[in-house]
């Protein structure tokens, strides 16, 4: 009788061990998982970036050629676009400041 009460109690130390081992490496597999999903928002980010680049760089070639060409009219147009985008963000930051 007193084996198989040994065997029972080696038995459930046994089970213990393999529950906190299962339970360790559940913990393993959700931080990976999260780093994972961390890693797939960086990607993403760096791809807007790297979109938004490409974008002004393109805009900036164009603006380059229209003044240039010596288009007046655009470039006044433009030139007040830019002092009018100024003026807003200046009147905008100022209510936070």
């Amino acid at each position: 009788m007193s084996d198989a009460y040994e065997r029972e109690s080696q038995n459930n130390s046994r089970l213990d061990e393999l529950s906190s081992k299962v339970s360790a490496l559940r913990g393993v597999t959700v931080n990976i998982y999260d780093n994972a999903r961390n890693q797939e928002l960086i990607d993403s980010s760096n791809e807007t970036f790297s979109n938004l680049s490409t974008s002004l760089k393109s805009s900036a070639g164009r603006l380059g050629r229209m003044a240039q060409q010596g288009n007046k009219v655009a470039i006044f147009k433009l030139a007040g676009m830019i002092v009018g985008v100024v003026l807003l963000l200046w009147w905008i930051l100022g209510f936070f400041w």
